[in-house]
């Protein structure tokens, strides 16, 4: 294992790393919960990642998104993470797919776990069921913006979530269409209703947007060396 991941090494031990390095870990919307995900999983060097995003830097990411800078507005997201991923670890194999993902999406690779980063759920339903028909294990953001505080961000399942209005529609889906009980991370701070500005543009901040996206790649990451995901 290269100096880099040392640290990681040291508190997760060799096995562990090992299954990080091999494991193939799809992450779908690279925008502000997505974008910190992929660079948890990178920087904790799972060896392969599918980046699925259809969208360009616009340069009112930039308050919220890690790969919205003043140089990339104007750049697909995918291109952008796939150029950062390939910095902190060049050993990483990348795999950048410029895509929405909707029920006709399919891609030939097989990840070991997906992270649903989307923000419509028509897309985030047709994730869902392509990962239940294919035995994928996956974990779901559920709503993020009008939120400031990070404390009251939670990992449970989808049918035992409370508060977060995304997660209320989500979980009526789920139960209509009897897709199985998975794991999501969501809030369970009232949203803040004012925070919406002409255009329904939705107030956010990093740190809850940013705590969203680790939150999910702690749960695939343990998920993937086998500590368990108890909730």
């Amino acid at each position: 294992m290269t100096n880099r991941f040392n640290r990681i090494n040291a508190l997760l031990g060799d096995a562990a790393m090992t299954r990080l390095k091999n494991a193939t870990v799809m992450v779908v919307g690279c925008g502000a919960v997505g974008s910190f995900a992929v660079e948890a999983l990178a920087r904790s060097g799972i060896g392969h990642i599918v980046l699925v995003d259809f969208d360009v830097v616009e340069e009112s990411n930039i308050n919220r998104q890690i790969f919205a800078m003043s140089s990339t507005i104007g750049k697909p997201k995918v291109d952008v993470a796939c150029a950062r991923i390939r910095d902190i670890n060049p050993d990483a194999y990348i795999v950048p797919l410029n895509m929405f993902w909707d029920n006709k999406s399919n891609i030939a690779v097989r990840p070991d776990f997906v992270i649903d980063a989307i923000d419509t759920i028509d897309s985030k339903i047709a994730l869902y069921k392509w990962c239940v028909s294919r035995d994928i294990p996956f974990a779901a953001s559920m709503g993020a913006a009008l939120k400031t505080d990070p404390a009251q961000i939670k990992v449970g399942r989808i049918l035992k979530t409370s508060v977060c209005p995304l997660a209320a529609r989500v979980r009526k889906i789920v139960r209509d269409e009897n897709l199985p009980d998975f794991p999501v991370v969501y809030s369970t701070e009232v949203p803040n209703r004012t925070a919406v500005t002409p255009g329904r543009v939705f107030g956010s901040i990093a740190t809850v947007t940013g705590s969203f996206g680790l939150r999910l790649a702690d749960v695939a990451i343990k998920s993937i060396i086998g500590d368990g995901l108890v909730i």
